[in-house]
């Protein structure tokens, strides 16, 4: 078993003695304390929008953390990065591995390494430890998405790595400031393996000073009320959340539970779903995941290392008890097995930079799927993947050549909710401080033209409650040379599903130089593709997954969604069995048709579970010629296509309607 998978079991019982104990805060200062932690990490996080170099850092890909001695998290930031907040203790502990007994004053660390506690190689942290008179207190934490830190394509997202060599440079702890002095060789050495050196050391600085802030007010604050006060308050919020966490948990029924979500497929080898398992079980004050039966590592960068699985866990349960604060204390509640050589634990030198659009989200969604059984009340269907788009090359605009480095992600659907449909257009669940990136702003540091950015319709997954819809992005390259394109995605075949009896969304993917003799379907995960001066790209994100029967949908909400533009008059028919009459389609003006619905809608329950069943190949026969659309292959018959050659794919097919079988089929009253 690697080390940071090993319990200390007798720390886990003085845990648990002191968690019995009464607060020794009283009330007031207690409550004074844990706001100021909270405040002083938000001004951290303050400090790096107002001096950070990357554009991908100012759009809040970044995140701060304040840790004990010990290295575990006291407090983290209001926007946080979900994934960073999760690893951020695991961080801190590697410095305190590495550098036991050499840890000084004015030391300032970096790391980025996944095997250890990062994430991907892109996530670069800053750890600060923290004096005062003379006792180490405390770490100060930011991390960073640094837009380029080396290896094979322009961004570090290099689809065909199989092995870590090519996915830029792995930083295990190393120290860049010895004891207050900057050790400029090593920062140096550091970021001449990267892409546009100056930015990354700007974020190295920006992010170093961020915890500089952190380290004042801490100061300040251990002056004001004294050390030893502010110390057992940052035991105290972690005992606290733990207290909170268990009790809410005690309160629940115990049992097991379990599913699985898939990743699309593995490049090494033939078609298929790549399933992630979990079976998670509730005894008493605490719950448990087993990720037994996981699929083995594949051979591209999806796979997702130790840390950040456990990161994926940590959000995923959390997003149900959002009334609990999250430090390490919520940590001691939940425990995760994650089989080694799996896609969820992928040891070194595995790729493991896509961690984001493959293993972290399906963990995530699968959580999701599990609560939303315990918590209907809370219930979410499955959510858009994260993905992201790079473009790297020469910028030609101006007379003094540079290199750029275009770094894009889209929002997209969340699925619909309990009671409610699900959010539009909303930062993926990966990391909901994310901004989308504003176009002014990658216009003037890019050559590279945004042509269109809008909702797509019919996006939203049908439901009774409809998934959110997601986002169409599309732009024109400018003035460049010796440019490349990378995608790093998902769900083109697992494609976003609903639950009890949701329907699925839409498949990702980018299309370069849409609607011209030259038009190519790249699919959701490529890399180093050559583009030019002139070329055109689009790219749709997927909705959220619908929730509930779209059939039992109010009729009216189907016909506002026409009205709105989220929803076709062909597709509300299609999916929802509402037929609508267009009286004024410019004035959005339109009616329902109350006994055509009725008639469509007895019509669509006769047939459904039969269509569900059709032969895939006859089913892509029928597409090719035009007699159905995309949505209805996805949908109404569940088969899944290679969408570049069309060709069917009969064992992801398999796979994907047994998903929609165990989601949605048997949830229908018919």
């Amino acid at each position: 078993m690697s080390e940071i998978n090993r319990v200390d079991s007798a720390n886990e019982l003085d845990q648990k003695n002191r968690i019995d104990q009464v607060n020794h805060l009283d009330p007031v200062t207690f409550e004074v304390l844990k706001n100021a932690f909270i405040n002083l990490v938000d001004q951290m996080s303050e400090q790096i929008l107002r001096t950070c170099y990357s554009f991908v850092i100012y759009a809040r890909d970044f995140s701060s953390g304040m840790c004990d001695v010990n290295g575990d998290t006291v407090m983290q930031g209001s926007q946080d990065v979900a994934v960073h907040v999760g690893t951020l203790h695991l961080t801190a502990k590697a410095v305190i591995e590495s550098f036991k007994g050499d840890i000084h004053p004015g030391d300032v660390f970096i790391m980025n390494d996944p095997y250890v506690g990062g994430t991907h190689f892109n996530d670069t942290r800053i750890i600060r430890p923290v004096f005062y008179q003379g006792e180490l207190v405390s770490f100060m934490l930011s991390n960073g998405h640094w837009a380029d830190v080396g290896g094979s394509v322009p961004g570090s997202f290099d689809i065909t790595a199989t092995e870590h060599y090519g996915e830029g440079m792995r930083i295990p702890p190393t120290r860049v400031w010895s004891q207050g002095r900057y050790l400029g060789d090593v920062a140096n050495l550091l970021v001449a393996n990267m892409r546009v050196a100056e930015d990354r050391l700007g974020d190295l600085r920006a992010q170093a000073e961020a915890t500089k802030v952190g380290e004042q007010i801490l100061i300040n604050l251990m002056d004001k009320y004294g050390k030893e006060t502010v110390l057992l308050a940052f035991q105290e919020c972690q005992d606290y959340v733990e207290r909170v966490a268990r009790a809410k948990i005690s309160a629940l029924p115990d049992g097991t539970w379990e599913t699985v979500d898939y990743i699309d497929m593995d490049p090494e080898q033939e078609e298929g779903l790549v399933p992630i398992r979990v079976k998670m079980t509730i005894k008493g004050d605490t719950v448990d995941y087993d990720f037994s039966g996981s699929n083995p590592v594949i051979g591209c960068f999806l796979n997702s290392a130790y840390s950040a699985s456990f990161s994926a866990v940590i959000s995923g349960t959390k997003t149900f008890f959002p009334e609990i604060p999250l430090n390490s204390g919520f940590y001691r509640a939940v425990t995760a097995y994650l089989p080694e050589g799996t896609v969820v634990n992928a040891p070194w030198p595995t790729a493991v930079t896509g961690y984001c659009s493959g293993s972290y989200e399906k963990i995530m969604n699968a959580i999701f799927s599990l609560w939303s059984q315990i918590m209907p009340e809370r219930a979410i269907a499955c959510s858009f993947n994260l993905e992201y788009l790079l473009i790297g090359g020469w910028d030609l605009r101006s007379q003094q050549r540079s290199y750029f480095m275009w770094y894009d992600w889209m929002a997209g659907g969340h699925g619909g909710r309990s009671f409610k449909d699900g959010s539009n257009a909303t930062a993926p669940l990966f990391g909901l401080g994310l901004s989308v990136q504003p176009c002014e702003g990658q216009e003037r540091l890019s050559p590279v033209l945004t042509d269109v950015h809008a909702i797509v319709r019919d996006s939203g997954g049908p439901g009774k409650y409809r998934g959110g819809c997601g986002v169409e992005k599309g732009g024109t390259l400018l003035s460049l040379e010796r440019a490349v394109m990378s995608y790093c995605c998902d769900r083109a075949r697992s494609i976003t599903w609903g639950i009890n009896g949701g329907l699925p969304s839409n498949p990702h993917g980018v299309r370069l130089n849409p609607n011209k003799e030259n038009e190519r379907f790249l699919g959701t995960i490529f890399s180093n593709v050559p583009v030019k001066q002139g070329f055109s790209f689009t790219r749709p994100s997927a909705g959220g997954g619908g929730l509930g029967d779209p059939l039992e949908r109010d009729p009216e909400l189907v016909l506002e969604d026409v009205i709105d533009d989220y929803v076709s008059v062909a597709r509300a028919a299609k999916d929802y069995g509402v037929v609508i009459k267009t009286i004024d389609e410019e004035l959005s003006e339109y009616e329902i048709d109350w006994e055509g619905t009725a008639k469509e809608r007895a019509y669509i329950r006769q047939n459904r579970k039969a269509w569900i069943e059709e032969d895939p190949y006859a089913v892509r026969e029928r597409f090719v010629k035009g007699e159905i659309e995309l949505l209805d292959v996805i949908r109404k018959y569940g088969v899944i296509l290679d969408w570049q050659t069309y060709e069917v794919l009969p064992e992801t097919t398999k796979e994907y309607r047994k998903m929609l079988q165990t989601r949605t089929v048997t949830h229908w009253k018919d």
